[in-house]
């Protein structure tokens, strides 16, 4: 079955473009677009869009109601359909105007991918999210071993997501140089760390258990005397990977570069709790 229209994939470039430099949208926001533009492409077995007919529109709405989340294996949650119908409208509502789509494609034809009013409101809807309470935190934050460097990292990653509560994807991108551990406070300067919307944030550490701070402040140390690591080296950095004869690849100690995103820093949180002897409390809130 053909996997791709050439004329389709051409239009597709054309709207990143549109979307990177009319509307200022990053790599991510536009990945997400081209996500949801692949599930329709899927839904109408690669037509190409000058085909469309607004039945199609329709039909993507069944379509998302009968796929599968493939980390899960639930049905799509309101929230993923409704995002992912915004944003194929947007593209059709694009095209509209553009040469060879006047006349088979109408702003009308495009409103037929609009969610129904149910379902936008759910998608819509704050949920509380469970969280552990301090004591569980710091009942799961004393298991953890501080021995080996990456031992150090991992705890001290622990403390600091208690000291500063910034997001996973900032701090995977914070260097030496913007923690002040003496002063408590975090520079997150978004020309170098991956903030929210890419605002810049001066943040102090919250008034927690001394035990994070002592922690945290151990690791730095131990960068900067032990590793030598200077202010232009990653806070938490990854492994640095290497082979040696009769091991093969093998973890060398702690490079000098963070990580590319902040899914392994998750790892090592749900790691560490999972060590925790009550682990059955606490993981079910990272899941």
């Amino acid at each position: 079955m053909t996997r791709f229209v050439e004329e389709n994939e051409r239009i597709k470039n054309e709207y990143a473009t549109y979307l990177r430099h009319a509307k200022g949208q990053d790599a991510t926001s536009i990945d997400k677009a081209r996500a949801a533009i692949r599930r329709f492409e899927e839904s109408t077995k690669f037509k190409p869009f000058k085909k469309f007919h607004r039945q199609q529109a329709a039909d993507f709405k069944a379509y998302l109601d009968k796929q599968k989340n493939a980390k899960t294996g639930k049905p799509l949650g309101f929230s993923t359909v409704d995002a992912t119908l915004r944003l194929v409208k947007a593209l059709f509502h694009w095209l509209v105007s553009r040469a060879g789509f006047k006349r088979v494609l109408t702003y009308a034809d495009v409103e037929y991918f609009k969610n129904t009013r149910k379902a936008g409101r759910v998608a819509h809807t704050q949920r509380a999210i469970p969280y552990p309470s301090v004591q569980q935190a710091a009942h799961a934050f004393q298991a953890m071993p501080f021995e080996t460097e990456f031992q150090k990292r991992d705890k001290a990653l622990f403390a600091f997501f208690m000291l500063a509560g910034a997001r996973d994807r900032a701090v995977a991108s914070l260097k030496l140089k913007h923690v002040n551990v003496d002063l408590g406070h975090v520079f997150q300067d978004a020309r170098e760390v991956n903030t929210k919307n890419a605002k810049t944030i001066m943040c102090q550490f919250f008034p927690v258990d001394p035990a994070y701070r002592d922690c945290f402040a151990a690791y730095v140390t131990f960068l900067r005397e032990v590793k030598l690591f200077g202010p232009e080296d990653a806070l938490f950095p990854k492994a640095r990977v290497g082979v040696v004869e009769g091991q093969g690849f093998t973890n060398l100690g702690l490079a000098r570069e963070g990580f590319a995103n902040a899914a392994k820093l998750n790892t090592i949180i749900r790691g560490g709790i999972c060590r925790c002897p009550d682990a059955r409390i606490h993981a079910p809130y990272l899941s």
